[in-house]
């Protein structure tokens, strides 16, 4: 699926979307310092502060990935526990690590001034640490039947009915269904094919943690991390890292085969956080303070490929170059460069990938000539591996944080913002600083 974002027409009077910061929590560690809230609780205080900046928005999206069998809608009950208009309507959205980068886009397709819709808050988070545990099916369908029953016998006939190999418990796995493979897993295959090594995978993640250090202890982060019950700062960022450091973890995920290259420095982080953004027409940026970062969203796509046949997180690398060659631009004409980094290995999976030639003809489907990919570019205050990846919320920090860049770069510039999601999709914006 793609779509280029509209230019407001005679014919159409569909509106150009635009991309604006918001506000975030620090993300921690799962486990540590926010391991007592769940999915709400983190993503309250989020809307709550987004509100005060922005007023009344005409339409609200946020998701989680992981589910909570409270909670049906997160939107909607975020948006009413924050204090917000109930009169605004509120939709969840899931696609996995995409999932709040999708809802922008989503937001943006329900956009159009003549009708009132102007502006959109979008976002999401996660609760690694507040995973709720399930029972199996059928003990579940056995419970059911008992609390539902009018007599003793009823009750009886339920319990008496339960399988032995029911009774046990439901724990989330990150991992894929249709495969039975965990990202990890998954992603060492990607390296292995792609001939990605540990070496490359470390420098990279150094990057990550040298970058955010600095973004940090510049102030870039300064307003768009929310301090939370005293907690004002990424918790995994490691300043002080090194490759001598990395080098000395074992294997994560292939920890038999004397091969496995990806380990808990160059993978994203089991993670808590929730992450705001706006979406807006011209007319809802002006419901916004003049000082908030912004960037046009000159085309997307939200992609798929066949997952039993192509490693499962390779989908940014079929739309990034197509995205780049409608729109007439080579890799050297993009001056930002965020992609999200689920591992290191994926990224430069992805980056190798758009350097090949018979990747980009037989896979991707493009023949125009795009260049070498400026490695400069990629990712300047650090990304998911040092500041960390709650899945639903990391769709609203890269692109807040590719947006605060992208407005401090000359008019004209432009920035490819990416992120791979489980089950072989992904979601790819190109953004303009006009």
């Amino acid at each position: 699926m793609a779509r280029a974002a509209a230019k407001t027409s005679t014919s159409t009077g569909r509106p150009d979307i635009w991309f604006a910061s918001g506000l975030r929590t620090p993300f921690a560690k799962a486990g540590g310092a926010l391991a007592k809230k769940d999915a709400l609780d983190l993503s309250v205080p989020v809307v709550k502060a987004m509100l005060a900046r922005g007023g009344r928005p005409d339409l609200m999206n946020w998701g989680a990935v992981i589910p909570n069998l409270t909670i049906s809608n997160l939107a909607r009950e975020a948006l009413i526990s924050a204090g917000g208009d109930p009169t605004v309507p509120a939709s969840s959205t899931i696609m996995a690590c995409s999932t709040s980068m999708m809802g922008a886009f989503q937001a943006g397709g329900m956009l159009d001034d003549r009708v009132g819709r102007s502006l959109a808050l979008v976002g999401g988070a996660e609760a690694m640490s507040r995973i709720q545990i399930g029972l199996s099916q059928g003990l579940s369908d056995d419970l059911r039947k008992f609390m539902e029953a009018k007599t003793g016998g009823q009750r009886w006939s339920a319990l008496t009915a339960t399988k032995l190999s029911d009774v046990r418990l439901f724990i989330p796995e990150i991992k894929n269904r249709a495969t039975g493979k965990s990202m990890g897993e998954h992603t060492e295959d990607m390296a292995k094919g792609w001939a990605i090594s540990r070496e490359q995978q470390d420098e990279l993640a150094l990057a990550s943690h040298k970058h955010a250090a600095a973004g940090w202890a510049a102030g870039f982060f300064d307003d768009l991390v929310l301090r939370l019950d005293e907690i004002g700062r990424d918790g995994l960022v490691r300043p002080d890292s090194s490759l001598e450091a990395l080098g000395k973890l074992k294997p994560a995920f292939d920890r038999t085969s004397g091969h496995g290259t990806l380990t808990a420095g160059n993978s994203s982080p089991l993670t808590d956080g929730a992450a705001a953004m706006w979406v807006a027409t011209a007319e809802g940026l002006k419901r916004l303070p003049a000082e908030t970062p912004r960037a046009r969203l000159v085309d997307y796509e939200a992609n798929a490929i066949d997952l039993f046949n192509e490693y499962l997180l390779m989908a940014p690398a079929y739309a990034i170059p197509r995205l780049l060659a409608r729109n007439g631009l080579t890799y050297e004409d993009v001056a930002l460069w965020e992609l999200h980094e689920a591992f290191t290995a994926q990224v430069a999976s992805h980056i190798k990938a758009l350097q090949d030639p018979e990747f980009l003809k037989t896979k991707a489907k493009v023949t125009a000539k795009l260049g070498a990919f400026p490695m400069d570019r990629l990712n300047p205050n650090g990304g998911s591996t040092a500041i960390g990846h709650p899945f639903g919320a990391t769709g609203a920090r890269i692109l807040s944080q590719a947006v605060k860049e992208l407005s401090a770069m000359p008019s004209g510039a432009h920035a490819i913002v990416s992120i791979c999601a489980d089950g072989g999709q992904g979601t790819v914006a190109l953004l303009r600083r006009d």
